[in-house]
Protein backbone atom coordinates (compact mmCIF):
# COMPACT_ATOMS: atom_id res chain seq x y z
CA UNK A 1 0.00 0.00 0.00
CA UNK A 2 1.63 3.05 -1.51
CA UNK A 3 -0.46 6.18 -0.16
CA UNK A 4 0.20 7.36 3.15
CA UNK A 5 -2.66 8.10 4.93
CA UNK A 6 -4.51 4.64 3.98
CA UNK A 7 -1.10 2.98 5.26
CA UNK A 8 -1.01 5.60 8.46
CA UNK A 9 -4.82 4.37 9.41
CA UNK A 10 -3.83 0.60 8.64
CA UNK A 11 -1.24 0.82 10.96
CA UNK A 12 -2.85 2.50 13.58
CA UNK A 13 -5.40 -0.05 12.83
CA UNK A 14 -3.11 -3.10 13.16
CA UNK A 15 -1.48 -1.50 16.45
CA UNK A 16 -5.32 -0.77 18.10
CA UNK A 17 -7.28 -4.22 17.01
CA UNK A 18 -4.02 -6.23 18.25
CA UNK A 19 -3.82 -4.83 21.31
CA UNK A 20 -7.16 -5.34 21.96
CA UNK A 21 -7.30 -8.38 20.64
CA UNK A 22 -4.35 -9.52 23.33
CA UNK A 23 -6.26 -8.12 26.40
CA UNK A 24 -9.43 -10.27 25.24
CA UNK A 25 -7.11 -13.07 24.85
CA UNK A 26 -5.66 -13.15 28.04
CA UNK A 27 -9.03 -13.01 29.53
CA UNK A 28 -9.91 -16.14 27.45
CA UNK A 29 -7.34 -17.78 28.20
CA UNK A 30 -6.25 -17.74 31.56
CA UNK A 31 -8.39 -14.99 33.88
CA UNK A 32 -11.32 -16.32 33.81
CA UNK A 33 -10.27 -19.76 34.11
CA UNK A 34 -8.54 -18.17 37.09
CA UNK A 35 -11.43 -16.20 38.61
CA UNK A 36 -13.46 -19.98 38.11
CA UNK A 37 -11.26 -21.77 40.73
CA UNK A 38 -12.17 -18.73 43.28
CA UNK A 39 -14.97 -19.18 45.46
CA UNK A 40 -18.26 -17.65 43.46
CA UNK A 41 -18.09 -15.27 46.34
CA UNK A 42 -14.38 -13.74 45.22
CA UNK A 43 -15.31 -14.78 41.60
CA UNK A 44 -18.13 -12.08 41.41
CA UNK A 45 -16.07 -9.88 43.56
CA UNK A 46 -13.00 -9.88 41.55
CA UNK A 47 -14.68 -9.45 38.23
CA UNK A 48 -16.83 -6.37 39.08
CA UNK A 49 -13.35 -5.20 40.38
CA UNK A 50 -11.99 -5.93 36.98
CA UNK A 51 -15.58 -4.72 35.52
CA UNK A 52 -14.96 -1.02 37.06
CA UNK A 53 -11.01 -0.59 36.04
CA UNK A 54 -12.27 -1.75 32.35
CA UNK A 55 -13.25 1.55 32.56
CA UNK A 56 -10.74 3.45 33.27
CA UNK A 57 -8.92 5.51 30.79
CA UNK A 58 -5.84 2.78 30.03
CA UNK A 59 -8.08 0.58 28.46
CA UNK A 60 -11.57 2.57 27.27
CA UNK A 61 -9.16 4.52 25.29
CA UNK A 62 -7.55 1.88 23.21
CA UNK A 63 -10.57 -0.12 23.17
CA UNK A 64 -12.93 3.26 22.04
CA UNK A 65 -9.77 4.46 20.21
CA UNK A 66 -9.99 1.28 17.85
CA UNK A 67 -14.01 1.65 17.49
CA UNK A 68 -13.40 5.04 16.18
CA UNK A 69 -10.25 4.59 13.98
CA UNK A 70 -12.26 1.56 12.41
CA UNK A 71 -15.36 3.96 11.63
CA UNK A 72 -13.30 6.49 10.17
CA UNK A 73 -10.91 3.79 7.72
CA UNK A 74 -14.24 2.31 6.62
CA UNK A 75 -16.03 5.76 6.03
CA UNK A 76 -12.76 7.13 4.18
CA UNK A 77 -11.67 4.08 2.59
CA UNK A 78 -15.83 3.41 1.32
CA UNK A 79 -15.50 6.91 0.28
CA UNK A 80 -12.33 7.46 -1.86
CA UNK A 81 -11.24 3.81 -2.12
CA UNK A 82 -7.38 3.45 -2.76
CA UNK A 83 -6.15 1.55 -5.16
CA UNK A 84 -4.50 -1.06 -2.79
CA UNK A 85 -5.70 -2.57 0.17
CA UNK A 86 -9.07 -1.31 0.29
CA UNK A 87 -11.21 -4.96 1.26
CA UNK A 88 -8.67 -5.54 3.50
CA UNK A 89 -9.46 -2.13 5.24
CA UNK A 90 -13.22 -2.44 4.97
CA UNK A 91 -13.24 -6.31 6.38
CA UNK A 92 -10.63 -4.88 9.09
CA UNK A 93 -13.34 -2.35 9.91
CA UNK A 94 -16.20 -4.45 10.08
CA UNK A 95 -14.73 -7.52 11.86
CA UNK A 96 -13.47 -4.99 14.63
CA UNK A 97 -16.71 -3.06 14.49
CA UNK A 98 -19.17 -5.82 14.46
CA UNK A 99 -17.13 -8.72 16.34
CA UNK A 100 -15.43 -7.07 18.85
CA UNK A 101 -17.10 -3.80 19.49
CA UNK A 102 -20.78 -4.86 18.94
CA UNK A 103 -20.56 -8.33 20.70
CA UNK A 104 -19.40 -6.30 24.05
CA UNK A 105 -22.29 -3.77 23.95
CA UNK A 106 -24.66 -6.78 23.19
CA UNK A 107 -23.24 -9.56 25.11
CA UNK A 108 -20.67 -8.46 27.32
CA UNK A 109 -21.22 -5.58 28.96
CA UNK A 110 -25.54 -7.02 29.65
CA UNK A 111 -23.93 -9.28 31.75
CA UNK A 112 -20.76 -7.05 33.65
CA UNK A 113 -24.33 -5.05 34.61
CA UNK A 114 -26.11 -7.69 35.74
CA UNK A 115 -23.37 -9.07 37.73
CA UNK A 116 -22.51 -5.65 39.00
CA UNK A 117 -26.01 -5.55 40.78
CA UNK A 118 -25.40 -8.43 42.49
CA UNK A 119 -23.96 -8.31 45.74
CA UNK A 120 -20.64 -10.84 46.21
CA UNK A 121 -21.82 -12.92 49.17
CA UNK A 122 -25.77 -13.61 48.17
CA UNK A 123 -27.21 -16.81 47.40
CA UNK A 124 -28.26 -15.21 43.69
CA UNK A 125 -24.78 -13.97 42.97
CA UNK A 126 -23.56 -17.51 43.49
CA UNK A 127 -25.98 -18.75 41.02
CA UNK A 128 -25.72 -16.70 37.99
CA UNK A 129 -21.95 -16.87 38.71
CA UNK A 130 -21.37 -20.11 37.08
CA UNK A 131 -23.75 -19.36 33.77
CA UNK A 132 -22.00 -15.55 33.28
CA UNK A 133 -18.42 -17.54 33.22
CA UNK A 134 -19.68 -19.82 30.65
CA UNK A 135 -21.51 -17.58 28.37
CA UNK A 136 -19.47 -14.23 28.93
CA UNK A 137 -16.60 -16.42 28.36
CA UNK A 138 -17.83 -17.16 24.82
CA UNK A 139 -18.51 -14.66 23.45
CA UNK A 140 -14.98 -12.86 24.92
CA UNK A 141 -13.80 -15.89 22.13
CA UNK A 142 -15.75 -14.51 19.53
CA UNK A 143 -14.10 -11.06 20.54
CA UNK A 144 -10.66 -12.35 20.45
CA UNK A 145 -11.17 -13.81 17.28
CA UNK A 146 -12.93 -10.76 15.56
CA UNK A 147 -10.10 -8.49 17.21
CA UNK A 148 -7.23 -10.53 15.63
CA UNK A 149 -8.86 -10.86 12.33
CA UNK A 150 -8.94 -7.38 12.63
CA UNK A 151 -5.49 -7.09 13.10
CA UNK A 152 -4.55 -9.52 10.59
CA UNK A 153 -6.33 -8.00 7.74
CA UNK A 154 -5.44 -4.62 8.66
CA UNK A 155 -1.92 -6.02 8.07
CA UNK A 156 -2.68 -7.50 4.72
CA UNK A 157 -3.83 -4.51 3.98
CA UNK A 158 -0.08 -3.15 4.04
CA UNK A 159 1.50 -5.93 2.30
Amino acid sequence: MSEEPYAVLALLGVLGTGLVAGTFCAFSTFVMRGLAQLPPVQGVAAMNAINRAALKPPFMIVFLGSAGLCAVTAVVTFVLWPDDGAVELLLGSALYLVGAFGVTVVANVPRNDALMRLDPGTPEAAAYWPSYLRRWTAWNHVRTVASAAAALSYALALA
